[in-house]
């Protein structure tokens, strides 16, 4: 029995780094999982590349895991919406939420241009807003749920 046995948790920027390790250590757990990731390294480019995403979900289910993927980007309230649905359609619940997606423009602000500055806003804090506000009013209906947002250098 794990820590997480019965819970559903949904994980974003889950096919690399911090995303990944939870995902796995939340299916170790007994967690059911929607596992979230555009498909886009983290400095940027190639973006839309569903592969790494599905290669964790294989990992979790070679190792008796319950998952599904999503490709949605948090920076889109639809994306979001999609994503608590798929959950809720699959499931029938989200228990928790955890948020690591992000990504890096790894430059000195005086040498970063707008575009940058705005797609890491984008995703760090605008997917932060978008997701927990799209689950806001399910988790308000049950009475519970549980929201980690956390970002890191790396």
């Amino acid at each position: 029995m794990g820590v997480l046995d019965g819970k559903v948790v949904l994980v974003t920027g889950a096919a690399n780094g911090i995303g990944k390790e939870t995902a796995l250590l939340a299916s170790k757990e007994g967690a059911k999982l929607v596992i979230n990731d555009l498909g886009g390294s983290v400095t940027g480019g190639d973006e839309g590349d569903k592969n790494p995403i599905e290669l964790v979900a294989e990992e979790i289910k070679k190792n008796g895991g319950e998952v599904i993927t999503n490709s949605d980007s948090v920076t889109s309230k639809k994306g979001t919406e999609f994503m608590i649905q798929q959950a809720l359609d699959t499931y029938g619940n989200l228990h928790s939420i955890v948020n690591p997606a992000g990504i890096l423009r790894d430059k000195m602000f005086h040498k970063m241009d707008d575009q940058d500055w705005d797609a890491v806003i984008d995703v760090h804090l605008n997917g932060s807003f978008y997701i927990s506000s799209s689950d806001a009013p399910f988790y308000r209906e049950q009475n519970s749920g549980v929201y980690v947002h956390m970002t890191c250098t790396s």
